[in-house]
């Protein structure tokens, strides 16, 4: 392998890795900007807006068991790659409709939510 040909795959190893360092610079400095959390491992549900209030610990390995909770979620932070959590606006995983995540998700909820469980993503 010439010279030129290692020199070009290293430069574009290091721009890709340089692209995904900033991406995730700029994901983080944005949650930051707006109040949340640093996002870590793991689901967390809070009782306020953009991560603030309350926090409850979501156990991703407790799949399907429904929870209800004792102060309504209104915001959700999820950084997981194989459990999603359905929530649910009345108690006893009830209601007419569930709002289910992505297994990476930091956002406010669209109503205040009762009850969730954990689902394979």
């Amino acid at each position: 392998m010439s010279t030129t040909r290692v020199r070009v795959k290293l430069h574009g190893t290091a721009v890709a890795v340089g692209a995904a360092a900033a991406l995730i610079g700029l994901g983080a400095g944005a949650a930051n900007a707006a109040g949340w959390p640093p996002l870590q491992e793991g689901a967390y549900l809070y009782s306020g807006t953009t991560g603030s209030g309350s926090v409850t610990r979501v156990d991703l390995g407790d799949l399907g068991t429904c929870h209800t909770l004792s102060q309504a979620a209104r915001s959700i932070q999820i950084a997981n790659g194989s459990a999603s959590v359905e929530l649910y606006t009345s108690a006893d995983c009830g209601g007419a409709t569930a709002w289910r995540s992505g297994s990476l998700t930091q956002t406010d909820l669209p109503r205040p939510m009762l009850s969730y469980r954990v689902v394979p993503a």
